[in-house]
């Protein structure tokens, strides 16, 4: 999921912390936890809100 993510970040020059914050997060661990591969299996909660903060479809994670 992360090897997703990552070139979308660096395409807008967004840091995993600014993503938490776009993603309305009080904290970074989500973000973090699927970044390092703690979080295996995302909900659909968090790649819905990852795909909204980033504005891309949620088709851009299957």
């Amino acid at each position: 999921m992360w090897s997703k993510i990552e070139p979308l970040l660096e395409k807008r020059g967004i840091t995993p912390y600014h993503l938490s914050k776009l993603m309305g997060d009080k904290n970074d661990s989500n973000v973090y936890a699927l970044k390092n591969g703690k979080i295996k299996r995302p909900s659909f909660d968090l790649i819905l809100r990852i795909a909204n903060a980033l504005d891309v479809s949620l088709d851009t994670f299957r």
